[in-house]
């Protein structure tokens, strides 16, 4: 059970990470980031994950219904299967592990996904990989074990479509209905697998949908405002001194 019992804090952070999540669906790459490790820390690993995951649903919906039209179906196409196979893996590992280890697992992921993030800016503009179904499955894979294990996918799927040259609208069109079908399908497996959402937590993801859907619509604001380098900068360190914290 649940106590909603947090300290003056733990409430501005939790209102916090409920803006970043609304953010991170509209356009500001990589901030959601930082409320993966930071609800770690508050909840537990496992504990987090379910705690998230609904915070991610209900912000999917604000960018699918930004960007809805724009999605490349036949990348989703040759993407989800496999993504469904990684899931299925993190699903068992999730299990298998004390609460020590996940958030041990959350925080590597994390660290790979930063480390992700800088070599995709230092090869941009590269033609990095072929259109083939080998690296079509091993992102979808890896995607579907980070998203499961930490909701931590985001860099992952950002390399595919990258690497697929797609256009801004469509890069986000289609990663709006990517993590929409996976969140969704998360969804049960949470509740009646992992039990890390029940009607404590889901009470809690109602409380802070005032601040994500904020947080989506001040996101729309913001990201012309702040320079895209000055806030990758800002959010990489945070985020790596947050991961690293779980470690301790």
């Amino acid at each position: 059970m649940l106590e909603l019992d947090f300290s003056t804090l733990q409430w501005i952070l939790l209102a916090v990470c409920g803006m970043l999540v609304g953010m991170s669906k509209v356009g500001v790459p990589g901030v959601s980031m930082l409320v993966v490790p930071t609800l770690a820390l508050i909840f537990g690993g496992k504990a987090s994950t379910g705690i998230l995951l609904p915070m991610l649903m209900m912000a999917d919906l604000f960018g699918v219904g930004y960007y809805h039209r724009h999605a490349e179906w036949k990348y989703l196409w040759k993407l989800l299967p496999w993504a469904f196979v990684g899931i299925g893996i993190a699903l068992w590992v999730g299990e298998v592990v004390n609460d020590t280890w996940f958030k041990n697992i959350i925080a590597i992921l994390v660290f790979l996904c930063i480390g992700l993030m800088l070599w995709r800016d230092r090869k941009k503009g590269q033609n990095l990989f072929p259109d083939t179904w080998w690296f079509s499955a091993t992102m979808g894979v890896l995607g579907g074990f980070a998203t499961m294990i930490g909701n931590v996918a985001g860099p992952i799927f950002a390399i595919y479509l990258l690497a697929m040259h797609l256009p801004k609208n469509s890069f986000i069109g289609t990663g709006a209905w990517f993590f929409l079908i996976v969140n969704f399908s998360k969804f049960p497996l949470h509740i009646f697998v992992w039990k890390t959402i029940n009607l404590d937590t889901l009470t809690l993801d109602l409380m802070l949908l005032p601040a994500i859907a904020f947080g989506a619509f001040a996101g729309i604001k913001l990201v012309q405002k702040i320079s895209d380098k000055l806030y990758r900068t800002a959010v990489i360190i945070v985020t790596a001194l947050s991961a690293f914290l779980l470690l301790i």
